[in-house]
């Protein structure tokens, strides 16, 4: 018998199906050779602290820190849990054979070795490996079963974190609480909790927060002239007083203004990347406020039913292999005909910036399957959906392409500049065009006037190098305005870029290597900050609350706090998964880590409990 663990009873009945394994029984199918069981995701989980010593029950700086020797995992103490673990247990002595079915990650790898080990499994295992549900990828992984050692740095990449997260989040959760938290009636008031990826990301948002809010806003006032119903601003010129600024605006108002030079040239913008976890997460709280954690259940739950890929990716690229797929899942979005059929009868784009194998490790970029969308997808299923499989289509369009309009020219010795730009094709933009125009406009800034050509979206009069002619200056009044608070999407995108503010797509790949978490686990790290009671939402804006800008201010250890640093540990943990560092030397250093922060937080004289 062959047995095949999945990770959720769900994709254990497909896998069933198809392997033909058609007998229910409790707790897994079995027929035609096989049986097919699954492990409910986590099943076991590493050691509580007094699992390993009665000392380590009692929370004590006498006991810190505590490193047991050799990390073991456990059963979750849930009734469901154990009774699963005992089918699977009964299960594999009888088997010649085990199929790792579940889900194709650093934490699927995981959460299955775990339950294997727990039973003392010495049958030889392979590896399914997918990235999608769909009945036409999982008989194809069945084709192409991987050896269970090529996954091995992963589980040890895997393994590393659950260690890390153990050792630093046990012991600095203890030793900050015990150092810092105020005492009333004999009693500690509270546990500061502190974590390898959560006091980071706190760390962010309390920056942002207090810049906000120690932020003091200035006037100033920036000129510029209107000539032939375009608005030119002043190259360099702004002014700290409104009387600085109206005396070049009185010594300018009955001089020419003159034409310097009117130059023109083609652009173009190349559709937008596809879709990773972290920037589908936060397009989908950016334009439809949809929180970090329910965006991951509805993008999980459009894998789950065959409509898109595996989620949890940090990648945007496709392999090569990918690319003669592409029409026919094209041709399966029916519900996107219309966007579809001017690709028709041409062969199909294929960008650099979409299909690069070296960009790619585990799992591609998240695209539509270009099966049918079900009759029962929930409106938040139907709206993110709709965002991926638009992005995949754009991927397909020919580039944006527009004629910029840049026009200098001069009042006396001030000079001034317009820019312009006018479409030429609308390329990818045009499977946007509808919401595009149903989107709500923003508002222009008050006392301007004329066409400022700087919005980029007007077409500008002809303009003669040479000519002159009367011109309006003015001044327009600004005001200097505090960093915008992060919401949970922009948040993301500071933990994947590890605090750096980031637009540029290619920079952003390249600080990803550096990020704080990873793209699975980013939203449940915003959550445990707001059940800690860390972080707040007032709207989509998020600031730190008062416990949280105590914690932050009481950790001196800066690693345990900067962005950088923990995204260097992040780095490692990668260069794990590919081979490349020594899980060993990993959690050694960590050891070393723990070890000294534990000795200089014990020793800090300077030790004040938090209000």
């Amino acid at each position: 018998m062959i047995l095949c663990i999945t990770e959720k009873p769900s994709v254990g009945t497909d896998i069933a199906r198809i392997l033909g394994a058609g007998v229910r029984r409790d707790g897994y199918f079995e027929g035609n050779g096989y049986c097919v069981t699954w492990t409910l995701g986590h099943l076991c989980t590493l050691k509580e602290p007094a699992d390993y010593t009665p000392c380590w029950k009692t929370w004590s700086l006498a006991y810190l820190p505590m490193i047991p020797p050799r990390f073991g995992i456990k059963l979750k103490d849930d009734e469901r849990v154990v009774r699963q673990f005992r089918v699977i247990e009964s299960l594999i002595p009888q088997a010649q054979e085990i199929i790792n079915c579940g889900d194709a990650g650093q934490e699927g790898e995981l959460i299955q070795r775990w339950v294997m080990q727990k039973a003392g499994c010495s049958i030889p295992v392979k590896r399914l490996w997918i990235s999608s549900l769909t009945d036409e990828a999982i008989r194809e992984g069945f084709l192409h079963l991987r050896p269970e050692e090529d996954l091995r740095p992963l589980y040890e990449a895997g393994l590393c974190r659950a260690i890390g997260d153990w050792m630093l989040g046990m012991n600095a959760t203890r030793l900050f609480t015990l150092k810092y938290s105020p005492r009333t009636n004999g009693q500690r008031s509270g546990v500061l909790s502190v974590g390898r990826v959560q006091t980071p990301t706190l760390a962010l948002v309390v920056k942002r927060t207090l810049e906000i809010e120690n932020f003091v806003p200035k006037d100033y006032w920036e000129l510029k002239t209107l000539y032939r119903g375009v608005l030119f601003s002043a190259q360099g010129k702004t002014y700290d007083s409104e009387e600085k600024g109206l005396k070049t605006v009185e010594s300018l108002k009955d001089l020419p203004f003159t034409i310097d030079a009117s130059t023109k040239k083609k652009g173009s913008e190349a559709p937008p990347r596809l879709f990773d976890l972290t920037s589908l997460q936060s397009e989908c709280n950016k334009k439809y406020g949809i929180s970090v954690e329910d965006s991951l259940k509805t993008i999980q739950s459009l894998y789950e039913k065959k409509v898109s890929t595996y989620p949890r990716v940090d990648t945007t690229y496709l392999t090569d292999d990918i690319y003669p797929k592409c029409g026919p899942i094209l041709l399966g979005l029916s519900d996107y005909a219309s966007l579809v059929e001017p690709l028709k009868g041409h062969a199909l784009r294929k960008s650099k910036k979409v299909f690069d194998n070296s960009k790619v490790t585990d799992h591609h970029a998240i695209i539509p399957t270009g099966q049918p969308l079900p009759s029962n997808l929930t409106s938040n299923e139907r709206k993110v959906f709709d965002l991926i499989a638009k992005r995949f289509i754009a991927a397909f369009y020919p580039d944006y392409t527009f004629e910029q309009t840049v026009v200098t020219g001069k009042a006396g010795k001030v000079k001034f500049k317009a820019t312009g730009r006018v479409p030429v094709d609308q390329g990818w933009k045009a499977v946007y065009a509808r919401e595009a125009a149903e989107a709500p406009q923003e508002e222009p800034d008050s006392g301007t006037e004329g066409k400022e050509a700087d919005s980029g979206s007007q077409e500008m009069p002809v303009f003669t190098p040479g000519e002159s002619g009367p011109h309006q200056p003015q001044l327009n009044k600004k005001t200097t305005q505090p960093p915008k608070p992060y919401t949970e999407g922009t948040l993301l995108k500071a933990m994947e870029t590890a605090g750096s503010q980031v637009e540029d797509e290619d920079l952003r790949d390249a600080l990803k290597a550096n990020g704080i978490g990873r793209p699975s686990t980013r939203a449940e790290i915003i959550n445990i900050l707001y059940k800690r009671n860390y972080i707040e939402k007032t709207r989509k804006s998020l600031r730190a609350t008062k416990a949280g800008i105590d914690l932050i201010n009481t950790i001196k250890v800066d690693v345990l706090k900067s962005p950088e640093l923990t995204g260097i540990w992040e780095n490692r943990l990668r260069m794990i998964e590919r081979g490349d560092y020594s899980p060993r030397e990993f959690i050694d250093q960590l050891k070393t880590m723990v070890t000294q922060i534990t000795a200089d937080v014990i020793s800090d004289t300077t030790a004040h409990t938090i209000s």
